[in-house]
């Protein structure tokens, strides 16, 4: 039987690809929790746990009250 891919995951590797392919560009925000739910059919504690890996890793940057954004250089500083 194939391994299924968490949600989470395949909500991660989704912005991943759209921030590789130019859709999503650094300094973009990010779709909303409640977009990204739509979207995959999903809970907003998939959407963060998926949002908040990236921020971990440096891909995404939350602002509060802004929202979230694709990092960039400006982040690095």
């Amino acid at each position: 039987m194939p391994y299924a891919v968490p949600l989470w995951k395949s909500i991660r590797d989704d912005l991943r690809a759209q921030v590789k392919a130019g859709q999503l560009k650094p300094g973009d925000r990010i779709p909303t929790t409640r977009k990204l739910m739509e979207q995959h059919s999903t809970t907003s504690a998939t959407v963060r746990r998926a949002v908040d890996s990236m921020i971990e890793c440096g891909e995404l940057v939350g602002r509060q009250g802004l929202g979230v954004f694709v990092a960039g250089r400006s982040e690095e500083a």
